[in-house]
């Protein structure tokens, strides 16, 4: 059987878009590798709109629970858990297919368990990995002061001195963010010049709880049981210095999970997917992509949830209005 539609990932992007497919009635099967995208890792997220605080197992355990409640007997949503390692576009007239089943393309999804499954439509929602911090302790204090996500962590550090990794937009908007509760905010950056746009720069740098280290690279993360600073390196002079802070926000770049569809779609110079921001179409008819894997301006749960909504929606009119 052909599905009407594929849904890959299982993060906000994915359980939304499933959710709403199956409540439209489409023959979906969505696959995913591991339920709950990045947040998986938090202790806590306070972000989530409609819930105050939970952890990140438990927000990934929510989406599985409310995937699989539109899935079973009567239900037009299946769910294989397994990573999905190829996908091609096999709907073209020379395959031999009948005239009926090529009024629209037709893909080839393969997963590593060696199953493949046929599709009309596929929506692409495998979210990123943070690029992580390469210093010593920084895996052992990583949620315990050490955060990637300041919208989610970043209201715990009020009133503390805490250091930002980073000198991009990701970077300046964080302490941006930062600056309204912080005691300081201090950016390392590894060379002399910013990538982040002038403009943001120059309104972060104008605050007085604001400070900038240059040319520095992070040797080691310090504290037991919680951060209480770290050592770094002046790449010009080879100085070592401390810094006290009580929490380390990294932003160093993502890695978007895209691998797979390299040789299908167009990629970005760092991997995401070029979509159409007002639909998440790609630029392959009949492929859409949301969430973090996207070339987005922004990426959170909430909007990857919303993007995933508004091509799902997309996916509908392409499917049986035009």
């Amino acid at each position: 059987m052909i599905c009407d539609l594929i849904i890959i990932g299982g993060g906000p992007a994915g359980a939304a878009a499933a959710v709403y497919a199956a409540r439209k009635k489409l023959r979906t099967l969505l696959i995913v590798s591991e339920w709950g995208g990045q947040s998986v890792v938090s202790e806590q997220v306070y972000n989530w709109i409609g819930t105050t605080s939970l952890s990140g197992a438990e927000l990934a355990e929510n989406l599985r629970k409310h995937v699989m409640a539109n899935t079973g007997s009567g239900q037009t949503l299946e769910v294989k858990e397994t990573k999905v390692t190829d996908v091609s576009d096999v709907g073209h007239p020379n395959t031999g297919r009948p005239t009926s089943e090529m009024s629209k393309r037709i893909f080839l999804i393969k997963t590593e368990t060696g199953e493949e499954f046929e599709t009309k439509t596929v929506l692409v929602a495998t979210g990123s990995a943070r690029r992580k911090l390469e210093a010593k302790n920084a895996d052992r204090l990583e949620h315990k002061g050490l955060t990637y996500c300041a919208s989610c962590d970043g209201p715990l550090f009020a009133d503390m001195d805490v250091a930002v990794i980073g000198g991009g937009n990701a970077g300046f908007e964080t302490a941006a963010q930062l600056l309204a509760y912080c005691k300081s905010v201090t950016l390392i950056n590894r060379s002399d010049t910013f990538r982040a746009d002038e403009i943001t720069v120059e309104k972060v740098l104008k605050n007085p709880k604001m400070s900038v280290i240059k040319n520095a690279d992070i040797l080691e993360v310090r504290g037991e049981k919680f951060v209480e600073g770290l050592i770094y390196k002046n790449k010009k002079t080879d100085e070592e210095k401390e810094l006290k802070v009580s929490g380390i926000f990294v932003e160093i770049g993502q890695i978007p999970n895209t691998n797979f569809v390299k040789d299908i779609l167009s990629l970005d110079e760092i991997g995401r997917i070029k979509i159409e921001p007002s639909t998440g179409k790609t630029d392959v008819p009949g492929i859409w992509a949301a969430g973090d894997c996207t070339n987005v301006l922004y990426h959170q749960n909430n909007i990857a949830a919303g993007d995933a909504v508004r091509a799902l929606e997309d996916i509908y009119l392409y499917l049986h209005a035009r």
